[in-house]
């Protein structure tokens, strides 16, 4: 059991890491949920259901930029799967209160944030992070449009909660031009929000259209609460917010009823939801029942279930990504799934067609993961035609016929071929997008027309060359030659991540840039040296370093600098009286969870590491402190305990 649990905790912090901080869901929501399930009754079976570190105990996951304390913690909600369930949670509301009435709204999936408002202006914004800290967002904040700048007769100081999301239409309209610029699709509306609203530059959250929707009203003073949290909701919109709507049920019976009149009409809202929630009503007795460490025992989050559909599977098509990764698709009879009409579903990889037995012929139950990317369940055996054939996976690229290769201990299928005509063109696509080098006018249409062998090569267009292109006249010619031209002052992080390096993304391109300042700097630096930058981990730091040593790399960079394009970046110096000093945090301390000490160390300019090194200034060292104590006495850092650490705090 104790092995299970641990296996858990791993996986689903593993998954809160992926879904709060990087908006790259690793599961689906429902599989989630069900871990999550499973792990609570282990931990409550065991006895073990105390410890801190537990995601069970934990509402989402740590800050990554600015830390944030909230005024008042942003709890989570307990999520309920079934009608019994939510009665149940009625029946405990009214034996420990009585008859109530209930407050029942439609559950907006998208990013929760806090935003406090002091003399009726936006103070500040954070996202919920662990519900304890987050992140600060204020700049980026102030680019949503349905969040007031300024408030007329609120309170003096004013926080609210509610959710920043993506409308349907702008989620759809993003993804199609994100395919257009060679980037991967958002997973859900929810991904693309938080992805939009965490951006280092605010005119790119600008121009996501994103939308906010306030929910709760966390604190105020200096103005008298009203009696219900219905009568707050008023209150919000008559301070100029957008906020949700709902309907009042006297019993848990008229709260059912509700929830299907939800779902029965979700599909026609302008947002993304997987459920709804039901709220205690009266303020009074929401104070009388109280909460856990993780959740209100006065609301409670009812989830729909996935819908699901029958269809046949007509063909398996391979697509090529700019770093060679065979993605294998689905082509469907077409079907009615969630709304919208499906005719393709992801197979992810290789193994998952292995692994579900995905056959061309087959009957199959497909469903929307996140309510929106059509994927396949199961496979209907029962319906299978007798002349199928298991699936063979390609053995060469489909586009240029050299062989594939898997790496050792990787599932993906790639295609090593430096000269493969669906690399070069998605690596330009990724190159010219928006978040890379900006070049406004060379969408995927054009990047499929211009043969081209190496990025540099587009420094040396011509406007003679742009008018054998479909599309060009001479002044959309001259117009694409000035965006080209004006690439070239991007900067650094802007070309890192552009050059397309495996796992290097936008946040790390960052980090390498502000820390090393140029690329020559960066060219030198060490697998070490590398790893001991903010966010670059050990698997970032071997594919920059194994990329900048290739032949190929230092040409085209080489190249590209003599073409003009700027490889500096401003180092960004740590400023705090713990500037320079780098901690790891290992145990369970009394006083407070590891992510507050690493916000606390943040907050001192210190960095929070995840792994003891020789570079590793002090190791803060809790109750049951493991392997990373080992590390730190035989390395001979320096060992805190937590009173020393607190005195060190507060020096």
């Amino acid at each position: 059991m104790e092995e299970e649990i641990k296996r858990l905790r791993e996986l689903l912090t593993k998954a809160n890491e992926a879904y709060h901080i990087h908006d790259d869901p690793i599961m689906p929501d429902d599989e989630y949920d069900a871990l999550m399930r499973r792990l609570r009754e282990l931990e409550e079976t065991s006895g073990l259901q105390d410890d801190e570190a537990s995601p069970t105990r934990r509402v989402g996951a740590p800050a990554a930029f600015s830390p944030v304390r909230h005024d008042v913690p942003l709890l989570s909600l307990q999520d309920v799967f079934s009608e019994e369930k939510l009665l149940a949670f009625c029946a405990r509301a009214e034996e420990a209160v009585g008859e109530t009435v209930y407050c029942v709204e439609p559950k907006m999936d998208g990013l929760s944030v806090a935003l406090r408002y002091e003399g009726g202006k936006l103070a500040l914004a954070a996202t919920r992070g662990d519900g304890v800290t987050g992140e600060d967002v204020t700049h980026n904040a102030l680019a949503v449009a349905d969040i007031p700048r300024e408030l007329q007769n609120a309170p003096e100081t004013l926080t609210v909660r509610g959710e920043v999301y993506l409308p349907r239409t702008t989620f759809e309209t993003l993804n199609r031009q994100r395919d257009l610029d060679g980037l991967p699709p958002f997973a859900n509306p929810r991904n693309a929000a938080a992805g939009s609203l965490r951006q280092l530059n605010a005119s790119v959250t600008a121009g996501r259209g994103l939308s906010f929707l306030a929910f709760n009203i966390q604190r105020m003073d200096g103005f008298a609460w009203p009696e219900t949290h219905g009568e707050t909701l008023d209150l919000l919109k008559s301070w100029g917010f957008q906020a949700n709507s709902y309907r009042l049920a006297s019993n848990g019976n008229e709260v059912v009823q509700e929830i299907r009149r939800i779902g029965e009409e979700r599909r026609s809202f302008s947002f993304d939801t997987d459920g709804a929630v039901v709220k205690v009503n009266s303020l009074r007795l929401r104070e009388t029942l109280g909460a856990t460490v993780r959740a209100p025992r006065w609301a409670a989050a009812y989830k729909y279930p996935p819908e699901r559909r029958e269809t046949v599977v007509r063909d398996i098509q391979i697509q090529v990504g700019r770093t060679g990764v065979l993605t294998p698709r689905a082509v469907l009879d077409a079907v009615l799934l969630s709304g919208s009409t499906v005719r393709y579903a992801t197979l992810h990889n290789r193994d998952l067609i292995a692994q579900k037995d995905i056959r061309i012929g087959d009957t199959v139950n497909v469903q929307k993961a996140g309510e929106i990317i059509p994927e396949i369940v199961s496979v209907i055996k029962e319906k299978r035609p007798p002349d199928t054939e298991p699936y063979q996976f390609p053995v060469n690229c489909p586009e240029c016929g050299a062989p594939v290769f898997v790496a050792e201990g990787e599932v993906a299928v790639r295609c090593v071929a430096e000269d493969c005509p669906a690399q070069l063109t998605r690596r330009l696509i990724h190159y010219a997008s928006r978040d890379a080098m900006d070049i406004e006018g060379m969408g995927s249409a054009t990047c499929e027309q211009l043969r081209i062998s190496t990025l540099d090569e587009i420094y040396r267009l011509t406007e003679a060359d742009l008018l054998t292109l479909e599309g060009f006249a001479q002044k959309s010619a001259q117009k694409l030659l000035v965006a080209i031209g004006a690439s070239k002052q991007r900067g650094l992080a802007r070309l890192l991540f552009g050059l397309g390096i495996r796992h290097v993304g936008q946040k790390a391109a960052v980090s390498l840039a502000q820390t090393f300042g140029s690329m020559d700097a960066l060219m030198k630096a060490s697998e070490a040296e590398l790893t001991a930058v903010p966010d670059i981990g050990s698997v970032i730091a071997l594919s920059l370093r194994r990329y900048l040593d290739t032949e190929r790399a230092k040409t085209l960079i080489a190249a590209l600098s003599d073409a003009g394009v700027d490889m500096t970046a401003e180092i960004k110096r740590e400023q705090g009286p713990w500037a320079g000093l780098t901690f790891v945090v290992t145990g369970t301390l009394a006083s407070m969870t590891r992510d507050e000490a690493e916000a606390r160390i943040a907050e001192k300019g210190g960095k929070a590491a995840g792994s003891v090194s020789k570079k590793t200034t002090y190791v803060v060292a809790g109750e049951k402190a493991g392997s990373k104590l080992d590390k730190a006495q035989s390395l001979g850092v320096k060992v805190l305990d937590e009173q020393a650490f607190i005195e060190m705090l507060n020096s």
